[in-house]
C-alpha cells in the first residue's frame, strides 16, 4: 500500500517556481493515503499524513520523500522510503497541473513501481 506511496519521486523548472508548484498535501488516486511535500532546506521532502489503514506499516509523520531536487521542469530527482520493507530507492517526482506522478526504481532502474496523487483542496 505505502511501497507506491513511498516509491516514488521527481520535479522542477527552475528552482522556487518549480519547488512551489509540487508543494501541498497530495493523495494517492487509490485512497490508501496522503503526503505533504514541503521544503526541507534546498530540496523537497514528503511526510506520510494520512493513511486509510492506520494498522499498516506506514505511519502519520513518516518520512517517503526526501533529497528531492530539480531536474528539469516541474521534475525532482532524489529517494523514496518503503515503510513496507524498510528501504530507499530512486526516486523521481513529475508534475502535471493537479497531478504528481511519482516512482521509485531499483536494480539501477530495473525494477519501478508508479504512483499517482492528486492535489487535495
Amino acid at each position: 500500500m505505502i511501497s507506491g506511496l513511498v516509491l516514488s519521486t521527481v520535479w522542477f523548472g527552475s528552482c522556487a517556481a518549480g519547488t512551489a508548484g509540487a508543494e501541498g498535501v497530495w493523495t494517492r488516486e487509490d485512497g490508501a493515503g496522503s503526503v505533504r511535500i514541503a521544503r526541507c532546506g534546498d530540496a523537497l521532502c514528503g511526510h506520510i499524513v494520512w493513511l486509510r489503514d492506520a494498522a499498516g506499516p506506514g505511519r502519520m509523520g513518516d518520512r517517503v520523500f526526501y533529497d528531492m531536487k530539480a531536474s528539469a521542469a516541474d521534475r525532482w530527482s532524489g529517494s523514496a522510503h518503503n515503510p513496507e520493507d524498510g528501504r530507499d530507492y530512486a526516486g523521481t517526482m513529475v508534475l502535471a497541473g493537479d497531478r504528481l506522478v511519482t516512482e521509485g526504481c531499483a536494480l539501477g532502474g530495473l525494477v519501478c513501481k508508479t504512483v499517482r496523487f492528486l492535489r487535495r483542496p
